[in-house]
């Protein structure tokens, strides 16, 4: 049995960029890795990021939004901390105690689309689509990484 290295994904509100990277890692890199998904100003989780993860067959709709802060006086340790949002934004996410790598995805908020209803499921699907991709990047870069396994 291995050791599962704990990951935290951080943007904004903790209510779509970081839920859809939590939801993907536990999803295909559970051998491996335990993620989480935390806020810097939880909010509500987003409902057209429900929809989009249901897309894919995953279910995320009993998620609660969480706040980064708390996990951080809670004492919560991570091998890794992951921002998902922009970089002025990431700049504001605590330093972690332990943290073996801290790295900044930038993604565009799912919760800024604009449009009809269709064309802002098909932006929140494309953050989905480059959201899973990077994740299943980063599941086959821990596998080549002798300090990840």
């Amino acid at each position: 049995m291995s050791i599962k290295h704990k990951v935290l994904f951080v943007c904004i509100h903790n209510s779509a960029r970081s839920q859809m990277a939590e939801a993907f890692l536990n999803k295909y890199g559970s051998e491996n890795f335990e993620a989480e998904s935390a806020g810097l100003e939880p909010g509500d989780l987003n409902p057209n990021v429900v929809e989009v993860m249901k897309e894919v067959g995953i279910d995320i709709s009993q998620k609660i939004t969480q706040s980064v802060f708390d996990l951080f006086k809670k004492g919560r340790m991570f091998n890794a901390v992951i921002t998902v949002c922009d970089e002025a934004s990431a700049e504001r996410c605590p330093i972690f105690p332990g943290v073996t790598r801290r790295m900044g995805w930038s993604f565009p908020d799912p919760s800024a689309a604009k449009g009809t209803r269709e064309e802002i499921l098909e932006q929140t699907r494309k953050v989905r689509d480059e959201i899973k991709e990077k994740i299943t990047g980063f599941i086959a870069e821990g596998k080549e990484l002798k300090y990840w396994i």
